[in-house]
């Protein structure tokens, strides 16, 4: 399907405007992106994992969503899409539903990386058939910014401040998506926001219009936790997929593929620099921690390219 955005613009909103999330987020941007991705002729019921999303976009009695929605606690959207599931297919073989509906999974990387990791994992080995997108944004964004296992090294957290002690976060993010991968997903993808939404629409038609569980991984700039004006959305997208800290590609049925490689690959303090979170690296004496992420960032590059060749 050649995507036209024109034409995806011009779908009726299914995630609308009025809701809470703050100016520069990238979460409202990732959902309403994913539901342009379904067919207009199909239904969805969205389980949303608690956090930033949920309190912003579902405050009763008042919803930004079209679809069917359930708010579920943080450790089980994946449980409670699992369940959704099961009983459409129990419906539709009796007869009692006739229209067609997608099951898609969403929260934020607390919700997924650590705290939901077990329902996620425990819905990928079943094989249900749902699509699950995760908006990374590299902490606990909804109660304060602490950190996550999705939390970068060296970014500064209100549980990892940087100080005369401490320069931030002393372990490497996990590495969520290559470990949905090694649970044998049928499709997985890693991508991000503003400048790659053709990207972003062709991954996340294909993981719901492909049969079991899959998994779509996007990076979703938080201007409150990240330290960055509403306006260098854009940029930060750019400069995380131009230094590689965020590569683009998607594992179908086991075969990887890069979906994009810069001309030329920037240096990773391009993308730190735009970052309060990241300015305690720039100070006199700290220059060994952009050293050190440069170093991580250029490992898991050639590691990349390796398995997409």
């Amino acid at each position: 399907m050649a995507y036209n955005l024109r034409e995806q613009l011009n779908k009726k909103e299914r995630f609308e405007a009025g809701h809470r999330l703050c100016a520069g987020c990238g979460a409202g941007i990732v959902c309403r992106a994913m539901m342009r991705a379904l067919e207009p002729e199909d239904k969805a019921v969205i389980c949303n994992a608690t956090g930033c999303l949920e309190v912003s976009s579902f405050m009763y009695p008042y919803t930004a969503w079209e679809d069917s929605y359930i708010h579920t606690a943080f450790e089980n959207a994946c449980s409670t899409a699992s369940g959704v599931e099961a009983a459409y297919n129990a419906m539709r073989r009796r007869g009692k539903i006739k229209d067609n509906f997608k099951i898609l999974g969403i929260g934020g990387d607390g919700g997924t990386y650590d705290i939901g990791f077990q329902s996620l994992s425990g819905a990928l080995e079943r094989g249900h058939d749902f699509t699950y997108f995760c908006y990374d944004n590299n902490a606990y964004m909804n109660t304060g910014t602490q950190r996550s296992s999705a939390t970068p090294r060296f970014a500064s957290a209100t549980t990892t401040p940087f100080g005369a002690e401490s320069v931030g976060k002393k372990q490497v993010q996990k590495d969520l998506t290559q470990i949905v991968v090694a649970h044998g997903s049928p499709y997985v993808a890693q991508t991000t926001l503003i400048g790659t939404l053709k990207d972003f629409h062709e991954k996340a038609h294909k993981a719901i219009y492909t049969q079991g569980a899959t998994f779509v991984n996007v990076l979703t700039p938080c201007p409150r936790g990240w330290g960055y004006s509403a306006e260098l959305l854009p940029t930060i997208c750019k400069m995380a997929v131009e230094t590689c800290v965020w590569p683009l590609y998607e594992v179908e049925n086991g075969e990887w593929h890069l979906s994009y490689e810069p001309k030329k690959k920037l240096p990773v303090e391009e993308f730190m620099r735009l970052q309060n979170r990241f300015k305690h690296c720039f100070k006199p004496g700290n220059e060994w921690t952009i050293e050190a992420a440069q170093e991580y960032v250029d490992k898991k590059w050639e590691e990349l390219l390796e398995k997409c060749k």
